[in-house]
Formats: structure tokens, sequence, C-alpha cells
């Protein structure tokens, strides 16, 4: 029998001012935030590698920060190699990603997901050949990032003590790629695609032995944000998951940012988690 999955609820980034007084205490110090974030959220994704990447010492920081037991960070991958190389030959850009510090988030290092732009559409080849890039273990991940070149501007960071397996989900949003053999492919290479829970990308199929969730809803058409039924019915989804034995990922990235944290906090509470913060 399969051991039961982790759940994990959270949010895209923690630093958003209207949250102050509203999720973070009044008068917290913003220093304390993602501490604060940390013991009542299950992961936080981390956008700031969608710009550009971090160095080593940012990744440890905020390792230290967010010091509960449990708690991950996933990672968005870059722009460039998503909306600027549209996934062709990129293999020296994410030689510079993986190499810049990702690593030292040690125990807290998470999935990678890369976000594809609307407006890339299904190519086999392109994206077969970027699934056989992506590292699966540590072993992989250290081989590539030792590809990377000058543009680096530091020596590439290579310690994996503490990291996990290495795992990676892509969303992809444009229509093209919604036939049958994406997902097959992609459950080749172990790789999650992203479930949206949006009217247009509804899909609740796994592709992985992990799900990711970027919550983008509810798929109602009628829907206002998430409430308490949508919840309860996320709920039974991440519960049944993780008693199939895979991990979940649950991020609220819709519009309605401001309650973001309270969806992620009632969804963990619906399937029963309890963490410090409460």
């Amino acid at each position: 029998m399969a051991s039961t999955g982790v759940i994990r609820t959270g949010t895209a980034g923690w630093v958003f001012e209207p949250w102050r007084g509203t999720f973070f205490p009044e008068g917290l110090v913003q220093k304390k935030e993602l501490a604060c974030a940390a013991s009542r959220l299950g992961s936080i994704e981390i956008n700031a590698t969608f710009r550009a990447n971090q160095k080593p010492a940012s990744f440890a920081k905020w390792a230290g920060e967010a010091a509960r037991d449990g708690f991950v960070f996933s990672i968005k991958g870059p722009k460039l190699v998503t909306h600027i190389k549209r996934l062709k030959n990129c293999e020296i850009e994410l030689a510079n990603f993986f190499a810049s510090g990702p690593l030292a988030l040690g125990a807290k290092l998470g999935p990678f997901v890369w976000q594809l732009p609307p407006n890339v559409s299904y190519d086999r080849d392109v994206l077969a050949n970027f699934l056989n890039l992506l590292p699966k273990t540590t072993a992989d991940y250290v081989k590539l990032s030792s590809k990377a070149d000058e543009r680096l501007k530091s020596e590439p960071f290579l310690d994996t003590a503490g990291v996990g397996p290495i795992r990676h989900a892509i969303e992809l949003r444009n229509a093209s790629f919604d036939v049958p053999e994406v997902n097959a492919l992609l459950a080749e290479h172990n790789m999650a695609r992203v479930i949206a829970d949006t009217a247009e990308n509804p899909s609740r199929e796994l592709t992985a032995d992990f799900a990711y969730c970027r919550l983008q809803g509810p798929a109602r058409g009628d829907a206002q944000g998430y409430q308490a039924d949508d919840i309860a019915d996320w709920a039974k989804t991440v519960k049944a998951w993780a008693d199939a034995g895979k991990d979940v990922f649950a991020y609220f990235v819709h519009e309605d940012k401001l309650h973001a944290p309270a969806n992620a906090i009632a969804l963990r509470q619906a399937a029963g988690i309890t963490l410090p913060g409460d």
C-alpha cells in the first residue's frame, strides 16, 4: 500500500501590501512576514526566479526564515526559458538557472514550475527535447548545472545536502496542448501538468506522482472567487490524491489575491491539517 501523500497549500509569493493587517498581524515587521506565512501555509511559490536568476544567499536566507519543518518552496522557471527561448535551444540557460542557487534551499526545495505563455503552441519535438533536458535526480541536476557559462557571474552552487526529489510541473496555456498525447508524454517524464481550475482548463487529470495546482478559478461559469462549497469540493479531491500516495501542492493564484491566503488556509483546514499558526 502506498504511503499517504503530503498536502501543502499556499500562495504565489509572500510580499503583498494588502496582506498587512489582513493575513499578517497589524504591525508585524516585514522581515518577519515570511516566517509568519510559513507558520500558516504549507508552501509558497517563488516568482522572483521568473524575472531573473537569484543568488545562493537569497535562497539560503529564505530557507532560514521559513524554518518550520515540512514547509517547502516551489520555484518558477525563468521567462528566458519559457517566454523568450520558448523551450528551444535552452540547455545553457537551464544550466545557469539551476546553478544559480536553488539547491541552497536544501530540504525546503520543492517542485520547479514552468509556465508557458498562451501563444506557445504544441510542438512534440520541442516539448520532448525540453523534458529530456530537465534534471530528474540530484545527480542530473549537478551534471546540467556544471555546464553553466560566464553569464552566471558566480560559481555554480552544487551542494545537494538535504535536497529531496527533483520535481517539475508545467503550465500549458494554449488549447493545442489539450490532446491525449501531451499528457502521455508528460507522464513518461513524471512531469506534472498544472491544474488551473478554470473554465478553459477544468481538468484534474494527473500526469505525475504528485499534483501541482495553480488555482485560478473556480471553473464554474458563474464563479466569483472560491466559496465554501468550492473549498469543500477541492478538499475531497486533494485528500483523495493524498490517500493514493501523491503529494499535493495547491496554490491560490487567482485575480483575487487579497483572499489567496485565506483560501489556502481554508483548504488546508478542510483537508484536516493544522499548523502552528492556527
